[in-house]
Protein backbone atom coordinates (compact mmCIF):
# COMPACT_ATOMS: atom_id res chain seq x y z
CA UNK A 1 0.00 0.00 0.00
CA UNK A 2 2.88 2.37 0.28
CA UNK A 3 3.62 3.00 -3.52
CA UNK A 4 0.16 4.89 -3.17
CA UNK A 5 1.34 7.64 -0.61
CA UNK A 6 3.25 10.16 -3.21
CA UNK A 7 -0.11 9.44 -5.86
CA UNK A 8 -2.27 10.16 -3.01
CA UNK A 9 -0.09 13.37 -1.74
CA UNK A 10 0.06 14.69 -5.24
CA UNK A 11 -3.78 14.24 -5.87
CA UNK A 12 -4.81 15.44 -2.41
CA UNK A 13 -2.64 18.44 -2.03
CA UNK A 14 -4.54 20.78 -3.82
CA UNK A 15 -7.66 19.82 -1.96
CA UNK A 16 -5.65 20.24 1.45
CA UNK A 17 -4.24 23.68 0.13
CA UNK A 18 -7.78 24.91 -0.70
CA UNK A 19 -9.15 24.01 2.53
CA UNK A 20 -5.93 25.82 4.66
CA UNK A 21 -5.92 28.57 2.77
CA UNK A 22 -9.34 29.95 3.80
CA UNK A 23 -8.63 28.37 7.42
CA UNK A 24 -5.73 30.65 7.81
CA UNK A 25 -7.63 34.09 6.38
CA UNK A 26 -10.59 32.97 8.26
CA UNK A 27 -8.10 33.06 11.48
CA UNK A 28 -10.09 34.95 14.61
CA UNK A 29 -8.83 38.22 15.79
CA UNK A 30 -6.40 38.30 18.61
CA UNK A 31 -8.47 39.71 21.24
CA UNK A 32 -11.95 39.65 21.43
CA UNK A 33 -13.60 43.73 19.93
CA UNK A 34 -15.17 44.16 23.18
CA UNK A 35 -12.91 45.63 26.61
CA UNK A 36 -14.30 46.55 30.19
CA UNK A 37 -13.12 49.67 29.41
CA UNK A 38 -15.34 53.04 29.78
CA UNK A 39 -12.82 54.97 27.85
CA UNK A 40 -14.67 53.20 24.70
CA UNK A 41 -18.07 54.43 25.64
CA UNK A 42 -19.59 56.99 23.39
CA UNK A 43 -22.44 58.84 23.25
CA UNK A 44 -25.59 58.49 21.84
CA UNK A 45 -28.58 56.72 21.23
CA UNK A 46 -28.39 53.11 20.83
CA UNK A 47 -30.53 49.78 19.67
CA UNK A 48 -30.94 46.42 21.84
CA UNK A 49 -29.34 43.82 19.67
CA UNK A 50 -32.16 40.97 20.01
CA UNK A 51 -29.39 38.19 19.18
CA UNK A 52 -27.48 38.91 22.49
CA UNK A 53 -29.90 40.45 24.69
CA UNK A 54 -32.07 38.13 27.07
CA UNK A 55 -33.65 38.10 30.62
CA UNK A 56 -33.04 34.88 32.29
CA UNK A 57 -35.07 34.12 34.88
CA UNK A 58 -35.47 31.58 37.94
CA UNK A 59 -37.62 30.71 40.87
CA UNK A 60 -37.84 27.78 42.86
CA UNK A 61 -39.88 24.55 42.68
CA UNK A 62 -41.23 22.81 45.32
CA UNK A 63 -38.40 23.13 47.28
CA UNK A 64 -36.16 20.47 45.58
CA UNK A 65 -35.05 22.27 42.00
CA UNK A 66 -35.26 25.47 40.23
CA UNK A 67 -37.35 26.50 37.13
CA UNK A 68 -35.07 28.35 34.64
CA UNK A 69 -36.62 29.75 30.93
CA UNK A 70 -35.21 32.62 28.94
CA UNK A 71 -36.99 35.57 27.43
CA UNK A 72 -34.74 36.88 24.18
CA UNK A 73 -35.29 38.71 21.30
CA UNK A 74 -35.33 41.45 23.20
CA UNK A 75 -35.69 45.18 21.55
CA UNK A 76 -35.48 48.87 22.83
CA UNK A 77 -33.38 51.86 23.23
CA UNK A 78 -30.62 53.12 25.57
CA UNK A 79 -29.69 56.84 25.41
CA UNK A 80 -26.29 57.11 27.07
CA UNK A 81 -23.38 60.42 27.44
CA UNK A 82 -20.58 59.03 29.26
CA UNK A 83 -20.09 62.34 30.62
CA UNK A 84 -23.35 62.37 32.37
CA UNK A 85 -24.12 58.76 32.24
CA UNK A 86 -26.60 58.83 35.61
CA UNK A 87 -28.53 60.62 33.04
CA UNK A 88 -28.91 57.66 30.81
CA UNK A 89 -32.12 56.06 29.44
CA UNK A 90 -33.15 53.04 28.85
CA UNK A 91 -36.60 51.57 27.29
CA UNK A 92 -36.40 47.97 26.40
CA UNK A 93 -39.57 45.41 25.43
CA UNK A 94 -39.48 41.42 26.43
CA UNK A 95 -41.45 39.21 23.88
CA UNK A 96 -43.11 37.09 26.67
CA UNK A 97 -45.25 34.76 24.09
CA UNK A 98 -41.57 33.94 22.92
CA UNK A 99 -40.45 32.64 26.36
CA UNK A 100 -38.00 29.28 26.34
CA UNK A 101 -37.58 26.71 28.90
CA UNK A 102 -36.20 23.05 28.71
CA UNK A 103 -39.32 21.42 29.14
CA UNK A 104 -42.11 21.95 26.62
CA UNK A 105 -44.70 21.27 29.59
CA UNK A 106 -43.85 23.93 31.26
CA UNK A 107 -43.75 26.55 28.24
CA UNK A 108 -46.55 24.95 27.22
CA UNK A 109 -48.20 25.87 30.87
CA UNK A 110 -46.91 28.88 30.64
CA UNK A 111 -48.85 29.99 27.24
CA UNK A 112 -52.09 27.80 28.10
CA UNK A 113 -55.16 29.44 27.90
CA UNK A 114 -57.75 28.99 30.99
CA UNK A 115 -59.74 26.23 31.36
CA UNK A 116 -63.16 26.52 30.90
CA UNK A 117 -62.74 30.19 29.99
CA UNK A 118 -61.10 31.11 33.28
CA UNK A 119 -57.88 33.04 33.79
CA UNK A 120 -55.03 31.22 32.43
CA UNK A 121 -52.54 30.27 35.51
CA UNK A 122 -49.61 32.04 33.42
CA UNK A 123 -49.38 34.17 30.66
CA UNK A 124 -51.68 32.34 28.56
CA UNK A 125 -52.03 32.70 24.94
CA UNK A 126 -51.74 35.78 24.04
CA UNK A 127 -49.13 36.85 26.10
CA UNK A 128 -48.49 40.73 26.20
CA UNK A 129 -45.04 42.13 25.66
CA UNK A 130 -43.14 42.98 29.00
CA UNK A 131 -41.25 46.59 28.93
CA UNK A 132 -39.31 48.37 31.12
CA UNK A 133 -38.99 52.40 31.02
CA UNK A 134 -35.77 53.27 33.43
CA UNK A 135 -36.68 56.00 35.74
CA UNK A 136 -33.54 56.73 37.84
CA UNK A 137 -30.09 55.62 37.54
CA UNK A 138 -27.52 55.95 40.42
CA UNK A 139 -23.99 55.29 40.07
CA UNK A 140 -21.47 53.73 42.70
CA UNK A 141 -18.11 55.56 43.27
CA UNK A 142 -16.08 54.40 40.62
CA UNK A 143 -18.68 54.42 38.03
CA UNK A 144 -18.77 50.41 36.85
CA UNK A 145 -22.09 50.06 39.09
CA UNK A 146 -25.29 51.15 39.09
CA UNK A 147 -28.33 50.58 40.34
CA UNK A 148 -30.99 51.61 37.58
CA UNK A 149 -34.87 51.87 39.02
CA UNK A 150 -37.45 52.49 36.23
CA UNK A 151 -41.31 51.12 36.12
CA UNK A 152 -41.61 47.25 34.61
CA UNK A 153 -44.96 46.38 33.04
CA UNK A 154 -45.66 42.38 33.45
CA UNK A 155 -48.90 40.68 32.47
CA UNK A 156 -50.90 44.17 32.13
CA UNK A 157 -49.42 45.25 36.11
CA UNK A 158 -46.55 47.85 36.47
CA UNK A 159 -44.27 47.52 39.41
CA UNK A 160 -41.05 49.63 39.91
CA UNK A 161 -38.12 47.52 39.97
CA UNK A 162 -34.25 48.20 40.96
CA UNK A 163 -31.88 46.57 38.43
CA UNK A 164 -28.52 45.83 39.89
CA UNK A 165 -26.42 46.62 36.59
CA UNK A 166 -22.55 46.56 35.86
CA UNK A 167 -20.64 47.61 33.10
CA UNK A 168 -20.19 44.75 31.06
CA UNK A 169 -17.72 45.78 27.97
CA UNK A 170 -17.43 48.24 24.87
CA UNK A 171 -16.36 48.42 21.43
CA UNK A 172 -16.79 47.99 18.16
CA UNK A 173 -19.04 45.11 16.49
CA UNK A 174 -19.09 43.95 12.86
CA UNK A 175 -18.41 48.18 12.30
CA UNK A 176 -21.11 49.24 14.95
CA UNK A 177 -19.76 51.16 18.14
CA UNK A 178 -21.86 48.42 21.50
CA UNK A 179 -22.04 48.68 24.69
CA UNK A 180 -23.01 45.66 27.21
CA UNK A 181 -23.73 45.08 30.35
CA UNK A 182 -24.95 42.42 33.59
CA UNK A 183 -27.74 43.34 35.68
CA UNK A 184 -29.97 41.56 38.38
CA UNK A 185 -33.11 41.99 40.17
CA UNK A 186 -35.73 39.86 42.10
CA UNK A 187 -39.43 40.36 41.77
CA UNK A 188 -42.70 38.55 43.13
CA UNK A 189 -44.16 37.72 40.66
CA UNK A 190 -47.91 37.87 42.93
CA UNK A 191 -47.35 41.10 42.37
CA UNK A 192 -48.46 41.05 38.62
CA UNK A 193 -50.75 38.61 38.80
CA UNK A 194 -48.78 35.72 38.14
CA UNK A 195 -49.35 34.10 41.94
CA UNK A 196 -50.50 30.21 40.88
CA UNK A 197 -48.70 27.62 42.55
CA UNK A 198 -47.76 30.17 45.44
CA UNK A 199 -46.10 29.06 47.62
CA UNK A 200 -45.53 25.40 46.53
CA UNK A 201 -43.64 27.24 44.03
CA UNK A 202 -41.64 30.39 45.03
CA UNK A 203 -43.05 33.56 44.50
CA UNK A 204 -40.02 35.40 44.12
CA UNK A 205 -37.94 35.12 40.58
CA UNK A 206 -34.41 35.96 40.60
CA UNK A 207 -33.81 38.40 37.11
CA UNK A 208 -30.35 37.62 35.50
CA UNK A 209 -29.99 39.97 32.69
CA UNK A 210 -27.63 40.22 29.46
CA UNK A 211 -27.75 43.07 27.24
CA UNK A 212 -25.85 44.27 23.90
CA UNK A 213 -26.57 47.65 22.31
CA UNK A 214 -25.73 48.94 19.25
CA UNK A 215 -25.13 52.57 18.83
CA UNK A 216 -27.33 54.05 16.06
Amino acid sequence: MRRFAPLAAIVLAPVFAAIAVPAVIAQPPASAPGAPDRSRVTAGTYAADPNHTMVVWKLDHLGFSNYTGIFGDVTGTLVLDPADPAAAKVDVTIPIAKVTTASAGLTGHLLRPGKDGAKPDFFGPAAADARFVSTRVVLDDDGDEAKVTGDLTLNGVTRPVTLDVDFHGAGAMGGKQTVGFEAEATIRRSDFGLGFGVPMVGDEVELEIHAAFEKQ
